[in-house]
């Protein structure tokens, strides 16, 4: 079988593997029109932010020949009729399926002269690949302050990563709160605040409208208030467009993004599929590399004759989707969100939802929950509580019937203070982003993984968020040292597994903890 994969990004190149893998005599042609290996995108920001090295980020390369890589070779254009793939280096290449991971661009506002012939500004960026952060970190030792457009997760990461490099920060969002699409007006308030304490200034209701240049580089900004910021860098974090142009030129139907069905295949040419963020499947896109890569899954699946499942199927009996986890990496700000969160209605009476508010400290924790299980939380400034939230969620682990329990802790000491491996168990999901329990690594280490590297191309840990990474060294430690610690027992009823993490600024709780 004859697959050409358009795209070698973080959904392309699992695709590429998996199919190469699995399915019965498959040959896989891949077209990445960047010439470089695949790599991380979700950790872009934290190479802006000096946390992770530019070559640090590079996910594994496919391991057999049943795999051909062209890097540096886009894919020019598509003819269904005789399924060719003509390729910028003049080669062409057949098909039997055709899958499209051609992703999304950033989205340039429109501000003017935010861009001359040569392109953007000097000192004006988007973030969207690794030649952009290299560009952003080019610029800085000559940089003092930057602009940040888009207070979206990618924005806060950004302003939050450029303010921990000394700059001085200004964070201007077009909508009356911060990620306004999974933060109510208390959360953000907090998250406000937060940003204050971290050295950015924030700017909502307002937009770029004008970029003013000296010398041929940005020197300020103009503001839709009529205000006047001073700058020496415009970083523009203003949402993704997915990239459509090749389908749309092949007459496939495209609306937002490459119309697609449950199977993920094009409703006009059963040969072509699409997964990622340039695909609009009928249950919408969210944007998050966690549905690319189930989409991967689950083409997978259907072509190695596996029994596979629908989106819908994923979900529980309240509708709820569990993949749904939008996790900010930003340096001194904690925010996650699962599920049900920001503004909601509270109209069914079998959702109950508590929250806590505590801006002095930079702390809102919010829950919501329907017939015993967790169907949403946002979670600000309290990175233990979110991993266990999330781990509930995730999981669809029955939870207190007093949703309260769920954000407070018990007496003082009563449990651990902080995660770590040796307290998990087996069970214990340690990588959230590829669901990698713990008990999975512990074997991969037993097999001769001595590396986070070997553990990482064992199992797929820390190719996500990378907040694993310190887990997993953790366990390599221990098996080095032979030395084990068993996990500690649940506490209270056996149909709530006790979780690892209970941070110790929960405000505590008399008496004992009902599970």
């Amino acid at each position: 079988m004859r697959i050409v994969v358009i795209g070698h990004g973080m959904v392309g190149s699992r695709f590429a593997q998996d199919a190469a893998a699995r399915v019965p005599g498959a040959h896989v042609m891949v077209l990445g029109r960047e010439d470089a290996e695949p790599y991380n995108r979700v950790l872009l920001s934290s190479v802006v932010a000096g946390k992770a090295d530019p070559d640090g980020i590079a996910l594994l390369a496919p391991d057999t020949d049943a795999v051909d890589v062209r890097q540096g070779v886009a894919a020019v254009e598509i003819d269904r009729g005789r399924r060719l793939v003509t390729a910028s280096d003049g080669s062409v290449h057949r098909y039997d399926r055709l899958v499209l991971a051609t992703g999304s661009a950033a989205r340039v506002p429109q501000i003017q002269h935010v861009a001359n012939p040569d392109g953007l500004v000097p000192g004006v960026s988007v973030l969207k690949d690794l030649a952009d952060a290299r560009g952003i970190l080019a610029a800085l030792p000559k940089a003092r302050r930057a602009v940040v457009l888009g207070a979206g997760v990618l924005g806060l990461e950004v302003a939050t990563g450029l303010a921990a490099r000394g700059l001085a920060v200004t964070l201007v969002h077009h909508a009356d709160r911060l990620m306004e699409r999974q933060l109510g007006s208390s959360a953000s308030q907090v998250a406000e605040g937060s940003l204050g304490r971290l050295g950015t200034t924030v700017v909502t209701q307002a937009s770029v409208t004008r970029v003013v240049e000296r010398r041929g580089r940005i020197v300020a900004v103009e503001l839709s208030n009529g205000a006047e910021v001073l700058t020496d860098l415009l970083v523009m974090c203003a949402g993704t467009i997915p990239e459509t142009a090749l389908a749309r030129r092949a007459g496939l139907p495209c609306e937002r993004g490459i119309v697609v069905g449950t199977d993920l295949a094009s409703p006009e040419d059963p040969h072509v599929f699409a997964i990622g963020d340039c695909a609009q499947p009928p249950e919408g896109g969210t944007g998050l590399v966690a549905q690319g890569w189930d989409q991967a899954q689950r083409l997978v699946d259907a072509w190695a004759g596996a029994p596979g499942t629908a989106p819908a199927a994923r979900d529980d009996a309240a509708g709820t989707d569990r993949t749904n986890v939008v996790r900010v990496k930003a340096s001194g700000l904690e925010v996650v969100t699962m599920g049900l969160s920001g503004k909601f209605e509270h109209g069914d009476r079998q959702l109950r939802a508590v929250r806590i508010s505590d801006p002095a400290v930079g702390r809102f924790v919010e829950v919501v929950v329907h017939e015993g299980l967790l169907v949403g939380a946002t979670v600000v400034g309290d990175k233990a509580t979110a991993t266990e939230l999330q781990a509930l969620y995730t999981r669809g682990l029955p939870v207190p019937s007093d949703p309260a329990h769920l954000i407070v802790r018990p007496i003082p000491g009563a449990a651990p203070a902080s995660r770590n491996a040796a307290d998990m168990a087996d069970a214990d999901t340690v990588c959230q982003c590829n669901t990698v329990s713990k008990g999975r690594i512990k074997d991969a280490i037993a097999d001769g993984c001595d590396s986070v590297e070997d553990v990482s191309r064992a199992t797929r840990a820390c190719t996500g968020c990378g907040d694993c990474r310190s887990l997993v060294k953790e366990m390599l430690a221990t098996a080095a040292g032979g030395t084990t610690k068993a996990p500690a027992s649940a506490a209270g009823d056996s149909k709530v597994p006790a979780l690892a993490g209970a941070t110790d600024n929960r405000p505590a709780l008399a008496g004992t903890r009902e599970a």
